[in-house]
């Protein structure tokens, strides 16, 4: 393997792992935007507050985004151990 093809390997997969956490980093960053924004309005300063309705957030976004993950990740799997025979071996 020469170092274009490590790198462009390397780029893939960086690029996969962004692509695949998006959907469930997004609804928690607005998640908690709003709870942190509802907490400073209210001056409610409750640990639990946080906690529950982010759990509840991610929990949702894991099963609405599931399905597209696990399709993303087994072709993305695919690509990459169809990619095996092309990838030259030092000498």
């Amino acid at each position: 393997m020469d170092q274009a093809q490590f790198i462009e390997i390397s780029n893939q997969a960086l690029l996969a792992a962004a692509i695949v956490s998006i959907p469930i980093l997004i609804p928690s960053l607005i998640g908690g935007v709003l709870i942190s924004l509802f907490q400073a309005l209210t001056q409610i300063s409750e640990q639990t507050l946080t906690f529950v309705p982010k759990l509840i957030i991610l929990i949702i976004s894991y099963f609405v985004a599931g399905p597209w993950i696990v399709r993303y990740m087994i072709n993305y799997t695919r690509s990459v151990v169809e990619r095996i025979p092309e990838i030259s071996l030092p000498s």
